[in-house]
Protein backbone atom coordinates (compact mmCIF):
# COMPACT_ATOMS: atom_id res chain seq x y z
CA UNK A 1 0.00 0.00 0.00
CA UNK A 2 1.93 3.29 -1.31
CA UNK A 3 1.96 5.92 1.19
CA UNK A 4 -0.50 8.73 0.05
CA UNK A 5 0.41 11.35 2.43
CA UNK A 6 1.89 15.06 1.30
CA UNK A 7 5.31 15.29 1.43
CA UNK A 8 6.24 17.43 4.47
CA UNK A 9 5.67 21.24 4.13
CA UNK A 10 9.33 23.72 4.09
CA UNK A 11 9.14 25.84 6.96
CA UNK A 12 7.79 29.32 6.06
CA UNK A 13 10.27 31.95 5.58
CA UNK A 14 10.52 34.96 7.79
CA UNK A 15 9.48 38.46 6.66
CA UNK A 16 11.55 40.53 4.88
CA UNK A 17 12.16 43.76 7.58
CA UNK A 18 10.01 46.61 6.53
CA UNK A 19 12.20 49.55 5.31
CA UNK A 20 12.57 52.06 8.78
CA UNK A 21 13.52 55.86 8.58
CA UNK A 22 15.85 56.49 11.29
CA UNK A 23 16.23 60.30 12.79
CA UNK A 24 18.94 60.55 14.71
CA UNK A 25 16.87 62.34 17.16
CA UNK A 26 15.54 58.85 17.81
CA UNK A 27 19.10 57.07 18.63
CA UNK A 28 19.68 58.14 22.38
CA UNK A 29 22.61 59.91 22.76
CA UNK A 30 22.61 61.79 18.79
CA UNK A 31 21.15 64.84 17.73
CA UNK A 32 19.43 65.84 14.70
CA UNK A 33 21.62 66.96 12.02
CA UNK A 34 21.83 70.51 11.47
CA UNK A 35 19.44 71.54 8.02
CA UNK A 36 18.33 74.77 5.97
CA UNK A 37 16.12 74.58 3.12
CA UNK A 38 17.59 74.00 0.17
CA UNK A 39 17.33 77.98 -1.61
CA UNK A 40 19.36 79.16 1.33
CA UNK A 41 21.63 76.73 1.54
CA UNK A 42 22.60 77.40 -2.58
CA UNK A 43 22.83 81.00 -2.05
CA UNK A 44 24.47 80.07 1.22
CA UNK A 45 27.32 77.94 -1.09
CA UNK A 46 27.34 81.17 -4.01
CA UNK A 47 25.73 78.73 -6.41
CA UNK A 48 22.49 81.67 -7.19
CA UNK A 49 20.27 83.93 -5.00
CA UNK A 50 17.67 82.40 -3.39
CA UNK A 51 14.54 83.45 -5.38
CA UNK A 52 16.94 82.35 -8.59
CA UNK A 53 17.12 78.77 -6.51
CA UNK A 54 13.37 78.39 -6.62
CA UNK A 55 13.59 79.03 -10.28
CA UNK A 56 15.56 76.98 -10.95
CA UNK A 57 14.07 73.83 -8.60
CA UNK A 58 10.60 74.66 -10.24
CA UNK A 59 12.56 74.16 -13.56
CA UNK A 60 14.03 70.45 -12.55
CA UNK A 61 17.67 71.89 -12.62
CA UNK A 62 18.57 70.88 -9.46
CA UNK A 63 19.22 67.33 -8.03
CA UNK A 64 20.08 66.70 -4.10
CA UNK A 65 22.32 63.55 -3.27
CA UNK A 66 21.41 62.00 -6.75
CA UNK A 67 17.62 63.20 -6.66
CA UNK A 68 15.23 66.02 -8.10
CA UNK A 69 15.48 68.39 -5.48
CA UNK A 70 11.80 69.65 -4.20
CA UNK A 71 11.06 73.55 -3.16
CA UNK A 72 11.40 74.28 -0.10
CA UNK A 73 13.25 70.93 0.83
CA UNK A 74 15.25 71.05 3.82
CA UNK A 75 19.15 69.63 3.17
CA UNK A 76 22.22 69.27 4.94
CA UNK A 77 25.49 70.53 5.02
CA UNK A 78 26.98 67.97 3.94
CA UNK A 79 24.46 67.19 1.32
CA UNK A 80 25.79 66.82 -2.37
CA UNK A 81 24.18 69.96 -4.83
CA UNK A 82 24.09 69.53 -8.38
CA UNK A 83 22.66 71.51 -11.10
CA UNK A 84 22.59 71.32 -14.28
CA UNK A 85 24.22 73.00 -17.09
CA UNK A 86 21.12 75.18 -18.18
CA UNK A 87 21.21 76.90 -14.76
CA UNK A 88 24.65 77.91 -15.52
CA UNK A 89 24.08 79.30 -19.42
CA UNK A 90 21.32 81.49 -18.23
CA UNK A 91 23.55 82.31 -15.61
CA UNK A 92 26.58 83.46 -17.86
CA UNK A 93 23.95 85.56 -20.02
CA UNK A 94 23.15 88.14 -16.50
CA UNK A 95 24.60 91.36 -16.47
CA UNK A 96 25.74 93.75 -13.84
CA UNK A 97 26.28 97.32 -15.02
CA UNK A 98 28.08 100.29 -13.25
CA UNK A 99 26.19 103.67 -13.41
CA UNK A 100 27.51 107.52 -12.30
CA UNK A 101 23.94 108.28 -10.57
CA UNK A 102 23.37 112.04 -10.98
CA UNK A 103 21.43 113.92 -8.58
CA UNK A 104 17.81 113.70 -8.90
CA UNK A 105 17.54 109.92 -9.66
CA UNK A 106 16.54 107.47 -7.01
CA UNK A 107 18.45 104.18 -7.25
CA UNK A 108 15.55 101.45 -6.82
CA UNK A 109 12.01 102.16 -8.07
CA UNK A 110 10.42 105.17 -9.12
CA UNK A 111 8.56 107.67 -6.08
CA UNK A 112 7.65 111.07 -5.86
CA UNK A 113 8.01 111.92 -9.47
CA UNK A 114 11.73 111.63 -9.54
CA UNK A 115 13.15 108.36 -12.00
CA UNK A 116 15.11 105.48 -11.03
CA UNK A 117 18.59 105.20 -12.24
CA UNK A 118 17.72 102.18 -14.46
CA UNK A 119 16.11 104.40 -16.86
CA UNK A 120 19.27 105.45 -17.60
CA UNK A 121 20.10 102.38 -19.14
CA UNK A 122 20.21 103.00 -22.31
CA UNK A 123 22.51 101.94 -25.66
CA UNK A 124 23.26 106.03 -26.20
CA UNK A 125 24.28 106.40 -22.68
CA UNK A 126 26.60 103.42 -22.55
CA UNK A 127 30.59 105.11 -22.03
CA UNK A 128 32.00 105.70 -25.20
CA UNK A 129 35.29 103.52 -23.14
CA UNK A 130 33.26 100.99 -22.47
CA UNK A 131 35.40 97.17 -23.35
CA UNK A 132 33.33 94.71 -22.46
CA UNK A 133 32.09 92.74 -25.97
CA UNK A 134 28.85 91.96 -24.30
CA UNK A 135 25.92 93.56 -26.78
CA UNK A 136 23.15 95.53 -25.40
CA UNK A 137 19.66 94.35 -25.52
CA UNK A 138 16.36 95.33 -23.71
CA UNK A 139 16.16 91.96 -21.90
CA UNK A 140 18.86 92.76 -20.04
CA UNK A 141 16.39 94.98 -18.17
CA UNK A 142 14.35 92.49 -16.93
CA UNK A 143 15.07 91.62 -13.54
CA UNK A 144 18.06 94.54 -13.05
CA UNK A 145 18.06 95.61 -9.69
CA UNK A 146 20.10 97.95 -7.33
CA UNK A 147 22.82 95.70 -5.37
CA UNK A 148 22.64 98.84 -2.42
CA UNK A 149 21.05 102.80 -2.28
CA UNK A 150 22.68 105.69 -2.86
CA UNK A 151 20.64 109.04 -2.06
CA UNK A 152 18.50 111.11 -4.61
CA UNK A 153 21.03 114.39 -4.07
CA UNK A 154 24.21 111.89 -3.97
CA UNK A 155 26.34 110.99 -6.95
CA UNK A 156 28.56 108.22 -7.88
CA UNK A 157 29.00 104.49 -8.33
CA UNK A 158 25.71 102.60 -8.39
CA UNK A 159 25.75 98.79 -9.24
CA UNK A 160 22.39 97.47 -10.91
CA UNK A 161 22.31 93.48 -11.59
CA UNK A 162 20.63 90.53 -12.57
CA UNK A 163 22.67 88.25 -11.23
CA UNK A 164 21.54 87.35 -7.59
CA UNK A 165 25.53 86.13 -6.49
CA UNK A 166 26.65 89.90 -7.07
CA UNK A 167 23.91 91.02 -5.23
CA UNK A 168 24.32 88.88 -1.92
CA UNK A 169 27.85 90.05 -2.33
CA UNK A 170 26.98 93.38 -1.91
CA UNK A 171 24.32 93.77 0.43
CA UNK A 172 23.73 90.19 2.04
CA UNK A 173 23.37 90.76 5.71
CA UNK A 174 26.91 89.06 6.31
CA UNK A 175 28.61 91.37 3.43
CA UNK A 176 31.80 93.07 4.83
CA UNK A 177 31.76 94.80 1.14
CA UNK A 178 33.92 98.57 1.63
CA UNK A 179 32.23 101.54 0.25
CA UNK A 180 34.29 104.48 -0.19
CA UNK A 181 32.60 108.14 -0.53
CA UNK A 182 34.17 111.52 -0.87
CA UNK A 183 32.34 114.30 1.19
CA UNK A 184 32.03 118.00 0.55
CA UNK A 185 31.11 119.48 4.18
CA UNK A 186 30.40 122.49 5.83
CA UNK A 187 30.72 123.65 9.54
CA UNK A 188 29.26 126.31 10.69
CA UNK A 189 29.48 129.25 8.40
CA UNK A 190 32.81 128.10 7.48
CA UNK A 191 32.57 126.95 4.12
CA UNK A 192 36.47 126.82 3.07
CA UNK A 193 38.89 125.79 5.93
CA UNK A 194 37.00 123.40 7.38
CA UNK A 195 39.28 120.90 8.45
CA UNK A 196 41.14 123.49 10.16
CA UNK A 197 37.62 124.48 12.05
CA UNK A 198 36.66 120.89 13.00
CA UNK A 199 37.32 119.59 16.60
CA UNK A 200 39.36 116.48 16.35
CA UNK A 201 37.49 114.88 19.11
CA UNK A 202 34.62 114.98 16.44
CA UNK A 203 36.72 113.76 13.70
CA UNK A 204 37.37 110.63 16.19
CA UNK A 205 33.52 109.94 16.59
CA UNK A 206 32.94 109.93 13.45
CA UNK A 207 35.63 106.91 13.30
CA UNK A 208 33.91 105.28 16.12
CA UNK A 209 31.40 106.31 18.73
CA UNK A 210 27.91 106.93 16.60
CA UNK A 211 24.88 105.37 16.69
CA UNK A 212 22.05 105.51 14.13
CA UNK A 213 18.01 104.14 15.13
CA UNK A 214 19.31 102.89 18.28
CA UNK A 215 22.11 100.33 16.85
CA UNK A 216 26.18 101.48 17.10
CA UNK A 217 27.99 101.83 13.95
CA UNK A 218 30.80 99.94 12.58
CA UNK A 219 34.13 101.48 12.89
CA UNK A 220 34.55 103.71 9.77
CA UNK A 221 37.94 105.02 7.68
CA UNK A 222 37.54 108.86 8.16
CA UNK A 223 39.92 111.34 7.12
CA UNK A 224 40.24 114.54 5.39
CA UNK A 225 41.09 114.13 1.26
CA UNK A 226 41.13 118.46 1.42
CA UNK A 227 39.90 121.49 3.69
CA UNK A 228 37.03 120.91 2.64
CA UNK A 229 36.09 117.18 1.83
CA UNK A 230 36.35 113.78 4.13
CA UNK A 231 36.77 110.81 2.87
CA UNK A 232 34.53 107.85 4.14
CA UNK A 233 35.13 104.14 3.77
CA UNK A 234 31.85 102.18 5.28
CA UNK A 235 31.29 98.36 5.68
CA UNK A 236 27.65 98.97 6.15
CA UNK A 237 24.67 101.30 4.63
CA UNK A 238 22.21 102.68 7.04
CA UNK A 239 19.49 104.90 4.96
CA UNK A 240 21.39 108.32 4.51
CA UNK A 241 24.04 107.19 7.02
CA UNK A 242 26.95 109.31 6.49
CA UNK A 243 24.73 112.76 6.15
CA UNK A 244 23.34 111.64 9.42
CA UNK A 245 26.78 110.63 10.91
CA UNK A 246 27.94 114.18 9.72
CA UNK A 247 25.10 116.04 11.53
CA UNK A 248 25.94 114.39 14.88
CA UNK A 249 29.17 115.92 14.94
CA UNK A 250 27.77 119.41 13.51
CA UNK A 251 28.61 118.96 9.91
CA UNK A 252 26.32 119.60 7.05
CA UNK A 253 26.97 117.70 3.72
CA UNK A 254 27.30 119.99 0.54
CA UNK A 255 28.17 117.31 -1.78
CA UNK A 256 28.72 112.80 -1.67
CA UNK A 257 30.18 110.89 -4.37
CA UNK A 258 30.60 107.25 -4.01
CA UNK A 259 33.81 106.46 -5.75
CA UNK A 260 34.74 102.85 -5.03
CA UNK A 261 32.91 99.56 -3.80
CA UNK A 262 34.98 96.72 -2.94
CA UNK A 263 38.12 97.03 -6.08
CA UNK A 264 35.86 98.40 -8.32
CA UNK A 265 36.11 102.00 -8.64
CA UNK A 266 33.58 104.51 -10.15
CA UNK A 267 36.91 105.88 -11.97
CA UNK A 268 36.68 108.43 -15.31
CA UNK A 269 32.60 107.00 -15.86
CA UNK A 270 30.70 110.88 -17.05
CA UNK A 271 28.26 111.29 -14.63
CA UNK A 272 24.62 109.73 -16.60
CA UNK A 273 26.85 107.18 -18.47
CA UNK A 274 27.11 103.02 -17.77
CA UNK A 275 29.45 100.54 -18.46
CA UNK A 276 29.37 96.69 -18.52
CA UNK A 277 31.45 95.11 -15.54
CA UNK A 278 34.09 93.48 -16.89
CA UNK A 279 34.93 90.05 -17.09
CA UNK A 280 38.14 90.38 -14.71
CA UNK A 281 36.86 92.92 -12.24
CA UNK A 282 35.64 91.34 -8.76
CA UNK A 283 34.01 92.81 -5.82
Amino acid sequence: MSDSSPPPSSPPKPAAPRAVRIRAADVPGTAPAATMRLNKRMAELGLCSRREADDWIARGWVRVNGQPAVMGQPVAANARIEVAREAGQQQSLQVTILINKPVGYVSGQAEDGHEPAVALIQPGNRWAECNSRMRWGFEQLRGLAPAGRLDIDSIGLLVLTQDGRVARQLIGENSEIEKEYLVRVSYGAETVNVQAAFPRERLALLRHGLSLDGQRLLPAQVDWQNPEQLRFVLREGKKRQIRRMCEQVGLFVTGLKRVRIGQVVLGNLPIGQWRYLGAHERF
